[in-house]
């Protein structure tokens, strides 16, 4: 069973970019993943605008001629739905603020706040109904690192 997550960044005009990823959400896995590899803006841009994500890896792009497909990834290369595997309607979502973007999330939503990765941990809200987010480095502990088979 997947753990599905939503990846997204804030435009400079404060809309919500976001993209759907289908496995391993949990944040010991894609948050720490966003966290070590996805710091600068464009390659966070990059990432979401290629649309819907299959599986989180470190690198956004395959080498040329790799042969990258979803039936054959190339090692540490994100597989996308789009891309990798020919599926249409499979784009990037905007949102006018996040409220509304929590409103259609999954699991987790993994947000660049432009210095570093918030996560929402199933809808979670405060009593105003406003949604709480926690950095994720502080969420995913030394021990799930060492599970997950991170260096620390």
């Amino acid at each position: 069973m997947a753990t599905r997550s939503n990846i997204a960044y804030k435009t400079p005009e404060g809309k919500i970019r976001s993209v759907y990823c289908h496995w391993d959400g949990y944040p010991a896995h894609n948050g720490e993943m966003l966290v070590r590899y996805y710091q600068q803006a464009r390659k966070i841009a990059q990432l979401v605008e290629m649309g819907q994500i299959s599986i989180l890896d470190e690198d956004v792009f395959p080498t040329p001629n790799s042969g990258h497909s979803f039936d054959s990834p190339e090692e540490g290369v994100t597989v996308f739905y789009g891309r990798d595997r020919g599926e249409t309607l499979v784009g990037t979502k905007e949102f006018d603020d996040i409220p509304s973007w929590i409103d259609d999330m999954e699991e987790y939503a993994y947000l660049w706040n432009g210095q570093e990765w918030l996560v929402n941990d199933h809808g979670e809200r405060d009593a105003n109904g406003f949604p709480i987010f926690n950095r994720v480095e502080d969420v995913v502990t030394d021990a799930q690192r060492e599970m997950m088979g991170w260096d620390k």
